[in-house]
């Protein structure tokens, strides 16, 4: 047969591992940072943009969007044109994936530590970042299918269908979850409220790292482990079982993440059952990847890249079976705002997803560069000192979880609770948070480590351009099934066909689960005495979500002994259907703040806000002084955003609006009173008055300061269902 010429794109795939590499330093970095913290909290004391709230999104994003992203696509992009034989379908869309993908990135590096924040996990990014991260997806998806159409290679191999789901699945999965009505240029809200928020926020968290961090790594498992190995993959039909069952399950279980929650008990348990389901075809995939090394686990001796791979293949096994069983009720009611969730996340994250792209990054440059790795001593130093930091990282986690968990149940024999004060089961696990800190420590070593080797590497090679390669074009056969031609070997040659089966796969589970509770009104009952919040309060939720506190405490209740004696009565589902977003929180660095209201006086929080310490010996909460300079608090959008709220179904009347700022002063002036009954509080102020009028500047009265906006917020949280409740 007649061989046709082309080019493979290697130049799109270096411009993807340089990134890899800088972002996985700078979000380690952050990382480290926010480990450091938790030790010293006021490291960055009166730095608004440097706060710990602020810098945790940042943190989460960079690692999952800037490393493992970036990633991704360098090993997508160099794989698929392999095993389709083919250049992709266009270099200005190649390109334009990039520059669009890095700029999405600076963006957010840009907008998080200033506090323009949705304060959904792993979707914080506001609304113009969110269009243009849709829009570069999208120019992925055709550059990938485009690629297809025009392929030399008849058989559509497992990895591709990997890459088709993922990229299908994240683009349904962020449409939906970030459906929401602009304010001002960077500030929205969601449309959904409350437990249908919280619903379909865990319908996208759970499924950002199913088919963000999993999916796509699975591809990438499927292509280069037979790679390196020089082995064919175990098993072509269990290949086909893992992917059918993974992408048709995963997308039923993110309702484990609001187990005891106000959530409806038919979605929680549709949740359990199906996240239970999710070990087999998990476990199922990890099996395939292990046992393509069968007969060549002498190469994993001698070859660094083996051992980050085997031990990425491993930690996604760790973290697969320990996700279904996180998801059984009573394990859940342990770790569920514990510090054992942010071990297991680490294991897949820095196990899975981090030794995964280490492994490549690994094989890709000196392959590109036409040399030899600098140093195969390095690369296994590398291995071992991150593999030592993955322990001493998470072991300290697994620990402190449970120990948190003892220490918030755990009562006195005349019933009341051992440990009443929340600060108590912080400063007895600080000794583990140092750990952890050291674990952190080890592996960023490690990535400085391939930092050096990898430039040492591309110094001694030569430069890496695109590839010459040849195959024969590809011939048409008939659209419909060969004779003998299994369906499945036929749906394998019809790229579009299997696109839309795995669309239809992955959407049964979300119209199921998400229509009805958005749908039928009995899932969320009302409570009448659940008032909107009042303009001063609306501000101050901002401010919350601006601040990330929602990153320390949570704002849910569940129906335990230990939680109602610490907090208060369980939450309501109709305590939550004026909250866009909803806020209940996924860690408890901090207490449950959702019925805090009046449970201290003003004064407290306007201290406990300038210096936490001052109230709480020990604490690790950060001070919050920008809250307190000397500027107005910015109001001039109150009356849109009540306006806003109106068009989601907040009944707020047009009264209401029009008097809006009007009934903020006057409410901030109350609250300025209030802090008028602290002796020390009078006379600090009186000093302010003198220290700006000595330096000619103009003096902001309290109640037009951020703080008072704050302090009214909280003191409204819970205390709508302390009054006697008539349910309509």
């Amino acid at each position: 047969m007649e061989m046709e010429q082309f080019y493979y794109d290697n130049k799109i795939v270096k411009k993807f591992i340089y990134a890899t590499i800088l972002f996985g330093v700078v979000g380690m970095l952050v990382g480290l940072t926010l480990a450091v913290m938790y030790l010293f909290p006021n490291i960055t004391d009166g730095i608004s943009w440097l706060s710990y709230g602020r810098l945790r999104p940042l943190h989460t994003n960079a690692v999952i969007f800037a490393f493992v992203g970036n990633a991704f696509f360098a090993g997508m992009y160099y794989s698929l044109q392999r095993l389709l034989k083919a250049r992709m379908f266009s270099d200005f869309l190649s390109n334009l994936h990039f520059w669009g993908w890095q700029l999405i990135i600076v963006a957010a590096a840009i907008t998080l530590p200033l506090g323009y924040t949705s304060s959904k996990e792993y979707a914080e990014l506001e609304w113009p970042i969110d269009i243009a991260i849709a829009l570069i997806w999208v120019v992925m998806g055709i550059n990938m299918i485009g690629t297809m159409l025009r392929r030399r290679e008849r058989h559509l191999y497992v990895a591709i269908w990997f890459y088709l789901a993922t990229f299908v699945t994240v683009a349904v999965l962020h449409i939906f979850n970030n459906i929401e009505i602009p304010v001002s240029a960077l500030k929205s809200y969601s449309v959904y409220a409350g437990v249908q928020d919280a619903l379909v926020q865990w319908w996208y968290g759970h499924n950002a790292v199913a088919f963000f961090l999993t999916t796509p790594f699975l591809g990438l498992m499927y292509y280069f482990i037979p790679k390196v190995a020089n082995r064919p993959i175990y098993s072509y039909r269990l290949s086909i079982i893992h992917f059918w069952s993974l992408i048709f399950i995963y997308i039923w279980a993110g309702p484990h993440h609001l187990l005891y929650s106000a959530l409806p008990n038919w979605a929680q348990n549709l949740g359990v059952a199906f996240s239970v389901m999710l070990i087999a075809p998990s476990w199922g995939g990890m099996i395939n990847g292990l046992l393509t090394l069968r007969g060549a686990w002498d190469k994993v001796r001698e070859e660094p890249v083996l051992k980050f791979f085997v031990v990425a293949i491993t930690g996604y096994g760790m973290a697969t079976f320990e996700g279904p069983m996180l998801s059984l009720k009573n394990v859940n009611a342990i770790a569920h705002y514990t510090d054992w969730i942010i071990a297991h996340v680490h294991v897949g994250a820095l196990a899975w997803n981090g030794f995964m792209s280490f492994g490549i990054i690994y094989w890709l440059i000196p392959r590109m560069t036409k040399s030899t790795l600098f140093s195969k001593k390095l690369a296994n130093f590398h291995f071992w000192i991150g593999t030592l930091g993955i322990i001493l990282y998470t072991l300290p986690m697994y620990v402190a979880g449970f120990q948190q968990a003892s220490m918030w149940k755990q009562f006195n024999p005349d019933g009341t609770l051992t440990y009443g004060n929340f600060l108590e089961t912080v400063t007895a696990i600080m000794p583990l948070y140092w750990m952890r800190a050291i674990g952190g420590t080890l592996y960023l070593v490690g990535m400085f480590t391939l930092v050096y080797n990898i430039i040492m590497t591309v110094r001694a090679g030569e430069t890496i351009e695109d590839e010459l390669a040849q195959a024969p074009a590809l011939q048409r056969i008939s659209n419909n099934r060969l004779q003998g031609e299994k369906f499945h070997s036929w749906l394998e040659r019809k790229p579009i066909q299997l696109t839309i089966l795995a669309t239809v796969a992955i959407l049964i589970g979300g119209v199921i689960q998400i229509v009805p509770t958005i749908m039928v009104k009995s899932n969320i009952p009302t409570i009448s005495s659940v008032k909107p919040y009042t303009p001063l309060e609306l501000e101050g939720r901002d401010l919350y979500i601006r601040e990330g506190c929602v990153g320390c405490h949570s704002q849910s209740v569940r129906p335990f002994r230990s939680e109602v004696e610490r907090y208060g009565p369980q939450s309501k589902a109709g305590e939550f259907v004026y909250d866009h977003p909803f806020l209940w929180g996924s860690k408890r660095t901090g207490p449950d703040l959702l019925r805090v209201g009046g449970k201290y006086n003003d004064n407290w929080h306007f201290n406990h806000f300038w210096n936490p310490q001052s109230i709480s010996a020990g604490s690790i909460m950060p001070g919050y002084k920008w809250l307190f300079d000397n500027e107005p608090m910015d109001i001039s959008l109150t009356q849109k955003k009540m306006q806003v709220m109106v068009t989601l179904g907040v009944p707020y009347t047009e009264a209401e609006v029009a008097n809006a700022q009007k009934t903020l002063r006057t409410q901030a002036l109350a609250i300025e009173k209030n802090l008028e009954n602290d002796p020390d509080y009078v006379k600090s102020y009186e000093q302010s008055k003198k220290k700006a009028a000595a330096k000619g500047e103009k003096f902001v009265p309290m109640n037009e300061r951020e703080i008072v906006a704050l302090i009214a917020y909280i003191q409204r949280l819970g205390t709508d269902i302390k009054v006697k409740e008539t349910s309509k």
